[in-house]
Order: C-alpha cells, then sequence, then structure tokens
C-alpha cells in the first residue's frame, strides 16, 4: 500500500489525560493542556471524516504513554495484514501489541511481528509506491529491523530500501525517515534537502518523482510531516506557509489541522498521529 492514494480506512489513537502526565518521561517539550489536546485530536478526526475516510478509534490501553497517539509507528500495513513493528524507543515497546487488540477488533488481521534483536518504527518506513519500501536505518531502526523486514516483504514483492539517517541532534531527539520526507503523489514528494540521504534523493529521481522542497526555517516546525489524504491532497500541520505556498504551486491541495499539542509538543506530524489502513 502506497502512501499517497486516496484514505480510506484510517487508525489512530487519542490522548489519555493520565497518560499525559508522563510527557516528561518521553521527551515531549513540555506540561500538555489534556483538554486542548482531546479538542485538537478531535478536530483532527473530523478532518480524516471530511475527507471520506472510515476512523478507526483505538482504545486498548498503554498506561503512561503519551507517545501511544502517534499511531504511525508500531506497526507496518500490507495488502494482506499488518506486521508489528518492535519500538527503537523503549517506552514505547508494549505499543505493538495493545494496537493489535484495537485492530484485531477492527477485524484487520496481524500478518507477522518482529523479533529481538530488531527494532523499526513505521516513521523510519516510506512507501514509494506499491512495491517500493524506502527505510531509514538510524536510532529507532536498526539493521536486523531492515533484514526481518526484507524476509517479510520481498516474497510478497516488494523491495526493501534502505538508507542511513544523519545524527542530527543524537539518540535522544526523534528522527525518523518521515521527518524528511513525505509522499504527495506516485510523482511527487515533499522533502527537506539537507538532510536528504544522497542515495534517496537519486532513487527519488529515478523513479522520476518531483520534490516539494521545504525551507530551512521551516524543517524544525514539521514542514516535510504531512499527510497525503488522496493524490495531491495533503493534510498539514498549521503554520509553515512558505512549503504550503510550495505544495499549492505544484498543484497540492493543502488543508491545516492546529496541533499545539498533539503534534507540536511531542515531535509528532499527521503522519505520525495516523495509522492508514486502506487506501486506493
Amino acid at each position: 500500500m502506497n502512501g499517497y492514494d486516496t484514505l480510506r480506512r484510517v487508525y489512530v489513537r487519542p490522548p489519555v489525560p493520565g497518560d499525559l502526565t508522563r510527557w516528561r518521561d518521553h521527551g515531549w517539550h513540555r506540561a500538555p493542556d489534556p483538554s486542548a489536546a482531546d479538542r485538537e485530536h478531535r478536530a483532527f478526526r473530523e478532518a480524516l471524516v471530511a475527507a471520506g475516510a472510515e476512523v478507526v478509534v483505538g482504545a486498548t490501553p498503554v498506561p503512561g504513554d503519551p507517545d501511544a497517539i502517534y499511531a504511525y509507528d508500531p506497526t507496518l500495513v500490507l495488502d494482506d495484514g499488518v506486521v508489528l513493528l518492535r519500538p527503537g524507543k523503549e517506552r514505547r515497546r508494549t505499543e505493538p501489541q495493545a494496537f493489535a487488540r484495537d485492530l484485531d477488533a477492527a477485524g484487520v488481521p496481524i500478518v507477522a511481528a518482529l523479533e529481538p534483536p530488531a527494532v523499526a518504527e513505521g516513521g523510519d518506513l516510506v512507501f514509494l509506491d506499491d512495491r517500493t519500501l524506502a527505510a531509514g536505518v538510524g536510532y529507532r531502526t536498526n539493521d536486523d529491523g531492515i533484514e526481518q523486514l526484507r524476509r517479510l516483504l520481498e516474497p510478497r514483492g516488494i523491495v526493501v530500501v534502505a538508507f542511513d539517517l544523519p545524527h542530527h541532534h543524537g539518540p535522544e531527539e526523534c528522527l525518523h525517515l518521515m521527518s524528511i520526507l513525505s509522499p504527495l503523489d506516485r510523482d511527487l514528494v515533499v522533502a527537506y534537502l539537507p538532510m536528504m540521504p544522497v542515495r534517496l534523493a537519486r532513487l527519488l529521481d529515478a523513479m522520476g518523482i518531483g520534490i516539494v522542497d521545504v525551507p530551512d526555517d521551516e524543517f524544525a516546525t514539521m514542514g516535510s510531516n504531512v499527510l497525503a489524504l488522496g493524490p495531491r491532497i495533503a493534510l498539514a500541520l498549521e503554520g509553515n506557509p512558505e512549503t504550503r505556498r510550495r505544495m499549492a504551486s505544484a498543484g497540492v491541495d493543502v488543508r491545516t489541522y492546529v496541533g499545539a499539542e498533539i503534534s507540536t509538543n511531542g515531535d509528532g506530524g499527521p503522519t505520525c498521529l495516523t495509522r492508514p489502513l486502506v487506501r486506493g
């Protein structure tokens, strides 16, 4: 399943007030406002529904884990079901099994699970098309994770192409591949070029995929983290006006949401907040 076809069904996780009290343990910037976080997430879900998506709301508890709202990371969705990943961030290791219970209740089968010493997070895994998975190797995804994914995906006709991620601010601050790049259409991504691996830039060029370049001063505010609601229809965090202008110039219908608590505070953009289950 690629990352740009029309979003039909999507899994999300609302913020839980008691879990938000553990914000410091998980590296959030400040104490969240639970009421504001709830309002923002409700509005975010309404935007997904307005775009035509069925929204599956997860309810299985993940006690003490505010990062559980970032539904993209613990799983990888394939055409025949879901692979449970193994987060590189140790405090998130209970998420995959909790999410599996939600997905099972929603009729989504679990087809495999990564095993130690593999670690991999969804934010490092980007389908550039139906048969090409770009995978970032960094502090959250390791070589063992990539090799286990290759063994699972290659029999399904999916090629896993791995790229080393930059050190940036080190292991304590999350840098995913999707911090750098998000699909917008079969021939377009939005990306921050100064952080992009050279081999990935060359692959995009070889695949005929153009790049909407994020300016330097909009990278830290998640200008390159954008959710495709469909081909050239994007949901972006409020702000980043130049990135939005550049996407619009490339023919992208850009919609925005307010995410001071659910996105900016925890460094998780619209792709992080969602796990697309069906596109097409």
